[in-house]
This record gives C-alpha cells, structure tokens and sequence, in this order.
C-alpha cells in the first residue's frame, strides 16, 4: 500500500470512537487484574451486552503485545451483537471496527485496516461527521468501558449524556448510578443514593445496583434496611461475584468478619479468575487474625487453634495470590503495594528464621519484586533466602555425619 494511503490512515485514524483514542488508561495505572475484572464480567453479562467487555480485553490484549489474541477478542465482539440490519446494529458495531483498523494499522495490515475505515464511513456518511456519529449508544459504551478502566468521572459525564436522549434507558442509569457512587466519596461530588434508587427502578434485576445501594444505606446508618438489600440481591444471585464481593464489604463494615469471608469465599468458587479476589481473600484472613490476637482469651486453647487455622489460610491465599500471571502491561504489581503482602519481608529484620513453608513465600515474593525492578528490601531478602539455605545444608551435612559414626 502506498505512503499516501498511510499517511491518509494516520489523519483518520485519530477521528474514530473507540478504545484508541478514549485515553483510558494514566501512565503506569493498568493492573493485570483489570484483564481478570474483564474477564469475569464477561461471564456475567448476557450476549447483548458481552461486546463492549470483550472489546476492552481486545484493547488490554493489543497493549500486552498479544495482537492476535486482541483480534479474536474482536471477533467475539462481533458475534456479540445480535444480528438486526438497522441503523442502531451498525452503529453497534462502530467501536469494535475501529478497533480493527487500529490493530491492523498497528500490524502494518494496511489494506485490512482501511478495510476496517471503510465499513465506518459507511454507516457515519449517514450522519453529519463521516467517521465518527454523535448517538446514546456509543455514549453509554464509552461510559461502561470507563468505568471498568476506573475513568468515573468521564464515565459520569458519558452516562449524563446518553440519558439526555434515552432518560429512561436501565443501563445508562446504573451506569451513572454506579460512576456516582464511586464519585461520591469525594466531598464535592453529589450523593448517589437517589441515582442508585433510580437505577433499581428501572432495572430491578440489576442486584449489583442493589448491593451499592445497601452499602450507602449502611454509611447513613440505615444497615438494617441495607442488610434487607443484600438479603435480597444474594437470594436473586446466588453466584454472582460482583455482588458477592460487594455484600461482603458490608459484613465487613458490620464486624461480621466470619460472614464477610464466607462470602469472598463463594465469590472465588463462582470464577475462573482469581487472582484479584485471592489477594482480597488473604487480607480479610489476616484481619481476622489480628482481631482475635486483640481479644482477651486470646491464649485459650480454642482461640489458639483458630488462629493458627486463621494463619494457615491466609498464608494459603497468599501463596495463590503472589502465583498470579506476570504481564508486560504492568510496570510494578497490584500485589506489592499490599501491606499484608510487603509483610513477607519483615522477618528479613528479625532474629528468628522462617519455617520451610514460610520460604517458599518469601523466594515468590522475592522473585515478583525482581520481575517488577524493585528493590526495596530484596537484598535482604536474598540474603536471608540464602542463609536459610546454608543452614538447613548445614544440618543436613551434620545428620549426615551423625549416622556414619
């Protein structure tokens, strides 16, 4: 293909609604969990609305270099929407096509990409602008992809304009429910409780809205009637992690901490990705503990095997949560900036060495902060890693010795 038509796609490129020219992510802001969130809100959502989730992992997927996994991660976007020839069908499809002819541009798939360009004008010459149209639904999408990326505050705004032309539309109104209550905890922000009311009204089968709902009513002081909410939402979805993970913040915030992991719990079992809810798991485990290590019989018996029950499973996450994937996407990891995690390397400045087990978590936690660069720490931990070792070298050598006499 000719220079011209390069230089034509890199004018027009530019102009298409969709996640390459959204700015979605701040520098150094996406974590490889957001793949995991992706992933499992794909398994929630029915078919209609799967595209716009897989679209963002096709996004995440090109970032990580994985270019070809991007392109199928298209194609199930495609096969996503129902197959209606109407206007709004097409218009559909627009974010998904400009995804293409990004990638494709990107592959040096020159002719694909303008192929890709080409489908867009089509259905935009339609309109005033003929590669990009101005509509509700290409509003909303923009929105539900912020929002996931943790863009709330232009999600907020996509939402608001989505609902100026649709105003009863359900899935513009939880999504401005759901951007509001996350925006709501800053002070200048308006109170979300109404737009969560409001989206329950439209969409009563939203239970995740519901659940948000019984956590604003819980910091109101109104937890009985928030409670009621979450009976409710867990009775409708049994199984559905979101709202699983949700309703137990709110036991947490009651104090309910055996409750609050009963329910991480089935939140891990009703996922194929883990990682993120295993890092949660192991922090709640160890707030648990440190609970009961607070209490007055705190050396009986019973308190003494709990705790040890208690230390043995958040020990458990933690070795789930630091075997998570390595991504290129990430220039430092979720998982270090855990305090609970970064105790991993406390014993490097006390006297006592680790038990075996306990090893293995340091040599994985040794081995995440290499991968990562960082360096807080990792020498010691090396060093402790490798003293560990001579020692138990040591003692092996000696038993040795001790059976040949």
């Amino acid at each position: 293909m000719s220079e011209v038509t390069r230089n034509s796609l890199e004018k027009i490129l530019p102009q298409l609604k969709c996640h390459f020219t959204w700015n979605l992510f701040w520098e150094g802001s996406l974590s490889s969990h957001v793949e995991d969130r992706v992933r499992n809100q794909i398994d929630l959502l029915n078919s209609e609305h799967k595209a716009t989730m897989y679209n963002l992992l096709a996004y995440i997927k090109y970032l990580d270099g994985e270019k070809e996994a991007a392109l199928e991660c298209l194609r199930q976007a495609e096969v996503s929407v129902e197959p209606k020839q109407d206007d709004q069908a097409e218009i559909r499809h627009l974010v998904t096509w400009g995804n293409y002819a990004w990638i494709y541009y990107h592959m040096g798939r020159l002719s694909e990409a303008q192929a890709y360009v080409d489908k867009v004008r089509h259905v935009c010459e339609k309109y005033a602008n003929p590669y990009s149209v101005e509509c509700p639904e290409l509003d909303c999408e923009e929105g539900w992809t912020r929002l996931k990326c943790g863009r709330n505050e232009r999600a907020k705004m996509c939402f608001l304009k989505a609902l100026e032309e649709k105003p009863s539309d359900p899935e513009c109104s939880s999504g401005l429910a759901i951007a509001t209550s996350r925006l709501e905890e800053q002070p200048e922000k308006q109170f979300a409780v109404d737009a969560l009311k409001q989206a329950m009204e439209l969409n009563a089968e939203n239970q995740y809205v519901k659940v948000l709902l019984a956590l604003k009513l819980q910091k109101m002081g109104e937890e009985a009637e928030g409670e009621r909410l979450i009976d409710d939402a867990l009775r409708k979805a049994p199984d559905q992690a979101d709202v699983l993970q949700k309703a137990s913040q709110f036991y947490q915030k009651k104090g309910n901490l055996d409750r609050a992991n009963t329910l991480l719990v089935r939140a891990l079992r009703s996922t194929e990705n883990k990682t993120p809810l295993y890092t949660l798991v192991m922090c709640r485990y160890r707030e648990r503990l440190k609970q009961l290590q607070k209490t007055g019989n705190a050396g009986s018996s019973d308190s003494l095997e709990k705790m040890e029950e208690l230390r043995q499973l958040t020990m458990e996450y933690m070795r789930q949560a630091l075997q998570r994937k390595q991504s290129r996407l990430n220039s430092y990891s979720d998982l270090i900036d855990y305090p609970e995690v970064k105790r991993c390397c406390q014993l490097v400045f006390g006297k006592e060495s680790p038990s075996a087990e306990e090893q293995q978590l340091y040599q994985s936690y040794c081995n995440l902060q290499e991968y990562h660069q960082r360096s807080e720490g990792l020498a010691a931990l090396k060093e402790l890693l490798k003293s560990c070792s001579l020692t138990e070298t040591a003692s092996i050598e000696k038993e040795g010795m001790k059976e040949q006499a």
